[in-house]
């Protein structure tokens, strides 16, 4: 028997992982839920691993089981964009392009519009994983901030390509301080592109806000205009997003971002060909390229 996962074990495991139940699972898949027991405990005997606990009330993933699925999904995503990729290639050049969640709502309409009769296939997770999806060949580009922060595998080459910094969005009738605790008081939704959420929030806490986390950038945006307070967030999307009546400041505590282009190499043709008019159309600065 082989030692490489079939499809049917990716589907098996992303599907276990999504209902917590052989038995949903199974059906799913279009079997029974002894068969799909036997062949989860075949693929863990094969990899060494356990990869459910499993019980009466349903399968809970391990680790191990946790890791296998993030990357089945992946795999599975590929499998299933094939035939779309196929034909996209007979109509002309296809590029797979992945960014992070609170970009990718403005970088693909522009892109797709800067590239013409170029396919985009859009990506959306984290930015190490898509870099390491671009060293292994599966992602041909990513749009990232942290390109500085990781070590590229040796395929790769990162290319800065804007630049931003904080901004503070703040909803009509909300009143911002003076002096050296400006947020006093104020509850303050804060979202960042990097990992450095944690040193913002306690720099705003230093400044006299109660800060709220955001997952992304529109989430920070929906409930800083629920809660009615001010919104700290990256000044690309705040400028993007601000209403008329909202206005848009610098933020009081330090953060810059570049948005790097991280492709194998050499970088595609049509996307070295747009650098600098997609900083233009995402209204950053450019970044300075040697």
């Amino acid at each position: 028997m082989s030692s490489l996962p079939t499809v049917d074990d990716l589907r098996l495991v992303e599907a276990l992982a999504r209902h917590g139940s052989l038995g949903a699972a199974g059906r799913e898949m279009r079997i029974s839920q002894p068969a799909a027991s036997n062949r989860l405990a075949a693929l863990e005997r094969r990899i060494g691993e356990r990869l459910f606990e499993r019980d009466t009330t349903g399968a809970r993933p391990t680790p191990a089981g946790r890791a296998l699925a993030a990357e089945a999904a992946h795999v599975l995503g590929h499998l299933e964009a094939i035939f779309e990729r196929t034909r996209a290639a007979a109509r002309g050049e296809v590029l797979s392009v992945g960014t992070f969640p609170s970009l990718a709502a403005l970088l693909f309409p522009a892109l797709v519009d800067l590239l013409g009769d170029v396919t985009v296939q859009q990506v959306t997770d984290h930015g190490d994983r898509l870099v390491e999806w671009v060293g292994e060949g599966s992602l041909d580009a990513a749009f990232v901030t942290i390109a500085d922060q990781l070590r590229l595998p040796a395929t790769a080459t990162a290319t800065p390509v804007a630049r931003d910094r904080l901004a503070v969005l703040t909803p009509p009738g909300v009143r911002l301080g003076t002096g050296r605790r400006p947020f006093a008081g104020l509850d303050m939704v804060a979202h960042t592109y990097d990992p450095s959420a944690d040193a913002l929030h306690r720099r705003l806490a230093a400044l006299g806000a109660r800060p709220r986390p955001a997952a992304t950038g529109e989430t920070a945006l929906r409930m800083g205009r629920l809660l009615d307070c001010p919104i700290v967030l990256p000044r690309g999307l705040a400028l993007a997003y601000a209403a008329p009546d909202e206005q848009v400041s610098a933020a009081p505590v330090p953060g810059r971002f570049t948005l790097f282009l991280v492709t194998r190499r050499p970088t595609p043709s049509a996307l070295a060909a747009l650098l600098d008019g997609l900083a233009d159309r995402l209204g950053l600065e450019r970044a300075g390229r040697s």
